[in-house]
């Protein structure tokens, strides 16, 4: 947007971007919708696995489902983000987050298999809304002002994972609405919670886009706000593979793709594994989610800057990622509720750390102007990854078995920590 209004500007157009004393309360507002929209998608992560097998679909089958989902969405956030420049950030947040309310309606009240992967599809079509979310906060930040807000945004968001599993256990001890089952009461309370973030935003949210901005607030947003690059104009499949020969960044986007992928294939695995071999049941999943979330959260944010401060980036890198991969596979090699219960608060404690420190690597390893990009690229190699680990989560599963998913997420966690190793060596990408 433009940086010097003129007088005669709509107000639209004459949106003032504020100073670093402080933050506007249109961001505390778009910061409370993102909390609220991550509480809506964390409530259903816990009940879709046996909400599945209600269905009689296979572990494979079960899986498909958040590769649905993810894929959808990898698909679908460049196209909102295009559409919210074209037409406004909040007709499109708007539009988004009733998508979720419709797809999780669909989903709580599902009779056929068909219906329930037709919701997962929408879910992750019109799920790009934290893109279009950080764009609000690029447009209404200063250049100053904007790391400070994206990480307060951040962890408000992160904040939403950790409330989400408690209030999906909650949803399965109320009593059931004739028509819905328990685990279809988490679809149906993540749809009004949903609800009341597009209401939140479509009656104190004002528009911020001038949807006519200068190229010096685009290279400013770009820089800051790694989403802002996956766009349909500038985004290419062609550029994902390219990178990867680049000396420096290559090997570190490899690394995102493998780190993702690995948790991804872990997220899934687990839920058969705690339910069939563990033999606990869905209100004890979410038990365990919420303890996860809560550990990590925690570790996030009070012990990874000291240990930042203490240590080298790639140290702490190197031995975050020695941990979890230890702990990936000593889960199913103690398969006992007290053991694994031990093992996931570790595994919640150590698993916080590697994904901000890839970023914090990348961030240090490419030059300035190769920021955007490169962050964006990042962020393309996170969703892939998303939406491939759970289907090859779900053949493993079927193909040899509940515990092989771990050992082959901890093989490759070790992989990613010898890549993580030649980081040591101070190098840049050129310019």
């Amino acid at each position: 947007m433009s940086p010097n209004p003129s007088p005669n500007s709509s107000p639209k157009k004459s949106y003032k971007k504020t100073s670093p004393k402080r933050l506007p309360l249109q961001f505390w507002i778009v910061a409370s919708i993102a909390f609220i929209n991550s509480v809506s998608f964390t409530i259903i992560i816990p009940v879709l696995y046996p909400y599945a097998k209600d269905f009689g679909l296979s572990d494979f089958q079960a899986s498909l489902l958040t590769t649905a989902y993810s894929l959808s969405q990898f698909l679908g956030t460049p196209i909102l983000g295009q559409m919210s420049d074209r037409w406004g950030r909040k007709p499109l947040l708007v539009i988004s987050l009733l998508g979720t309310v419709v797809a999780n309606l669909v989903a709580a009240i599902a009779w056929f298999p068909i219906l329930l992967f037709g919701a997962r599809i929408l879910d992750g079509i019109t799920g790009g809304n934290n893109s279009i979310a950080q764009a609000v906060v690029s447009d209404i930040t200063s250049a100053e002002d904007r790391t400070r807000a994206f990480g307060i945004y951040s962890g408000l968001f992160r904040l939403g994972f950790v409330a989400g599993p408690p209030l999906s256990y909650l949803a399965q001890t109320v009593p059931p609405i004739p028509g819905i089952s328990s685990l279809g009461m988490s679809f149906l309370v993540s749809a009004a919670i949903a609800l009341i973030a597009a209401l939140m935003c479509f009656f104190f949210l004002p528009e911020t886009s001038s949807r006519s901005n200068t190229p010096q607030d685009q290279t400013d947003n770009s820089e800051t706000n790694p989403a802002s690059k996956r766009s349909v104009k500038n985004f290419d499949f062609i550029s994902l593979f390219t990178a990867l020969g680049r000396p420096v960044i290559g090997r570190i986007l490899l690394m995102t793709f493998l780190n993702g992928f690995t948790f991804t294939i872990f997220t899934f695995a687990f839920q058969p594994f705690f339910i069939k071999v563990l033999g606990q049941d869905e209100k004890n999943l979410a038990i365990a989610f919420v303890a996860f979330g809560v550990l990590a959260f925690a570790s996030q944010v009070f012990a990874l800057e000291p240990l930042r401060k203490r240590f080298s980036l790639v140290n702490v890198l190197v031995g975050a990622l020695i941990a979890r991969g230890i702990l990936f596979m000593l889960m199913p090699a103690l398969p006992n509720i007290f053991a694994f219960s031990i093992l996931l608060g570790f595994f919640g404690l150590v698993n916080a750390f590697p994904m901000p420190l890839i970023d914090s690597v990348l961030s240090t390893r490419s030059s300035e102007r190769q920021q955007g990009e490169a962050l964006g690229l990042n962020a393309s190699y996170l969703s892939i990854s998303n939406a491939i680990g759970p289907a090859v989560s779900g053949l493993l599963v079927t193909a040899f078995g509940y515990s092989m998913p771990f050992w082959v997420a901890g093989a490759l966690t070790i992989v990613v920590a010898a890549f993580a190793i030649t980081l040591k060596t101070p190098a840049s990408e050129p310019s």
